[in-house]
């Protein structure tokens, strides 16, 4: 299966760029910096959207809040028919400490609001996830103020390293090597 879809998950506007619920549209800004591809507003799509030239896969920044990224998300997948394995998610993710990223497919959405949108309006939750570890404050109250604000700056650190090992495995994503992709990013994380 080829990726077809890459999405970044995060919040639009200036005081949320630089916050951790925003590691999505980190990575996906920094792949498309780094590959030539253009995101151009698209109202259609209510998103910045580009294209990848090598793999024609498209990149997708929802310009939504994030419990609404879904719409984007399925108005372009379902104009180009695509099926939810088509689709890779890059997103924040509590449970793994800064300087973590895995890739998987499918499974739960673990409380991420966009994640929950996205499976909502795709019927489905075997859509291929890019996990960005971004800690977790350590009480499930502190959370949703925790997303909404700016990682220190080691942690942000260790988050840009993650990101840099995201860039460089999502050309074996959108070449259809998955497993690959997987072993090199789980792999590297442990050295």
């Amino acid at each position: 299966m080829t990726i077809r879809l890459v999405v970044g998950l995060g919040n639009p506007g200036r005081e949320y760029e630089r916050t951790r619920h925003n590691a999505g549209f980190w990575l996906v800004e920094r792949f498309a910096a780094s590959t030539g591809v253009i995101l151009r507003k698209d109202a259609k799509y209510q998103a910045l959207v580009g294209r990848h030239a090598p793999s024609g896969a498209w990149v997708l920044l929802p310009q939504t809040f994030m419990n609404v990224s879904g719409r984007s998300v399925i108005m372009l997948a379902g104009f180009f028919k695509m099926a939810p394995a088509e689709i890779l998610v890059v997103h924040d993710e509590l449970d793994f400490v800064p300087g973590v990223a895995k890739l998987k497919l499918g499974g739960g959405i673990a409380g991420h609001n966009g994640l929950r949108d996205i499976s909502q309006r795709l019927g489905s939750h075997e859509y291929w996830r890019m996990r960005i570890g971004i800690g977790h404050p350590g009480d499930k109250d502190a959370v949703h103020d925790y997303v909404l604000d700016k990682p220190a700056p080691e942690d942000r650190e260790a988050i840009d390293r993650a990101i840099a090992t995201g860039v460089d495995v999502l050309p074996l994503c959108l070449a259809g090597d998955l497993q690959g992709a997987m072993l090199k990013l789980h792999t590297r994380e442990k050295s």
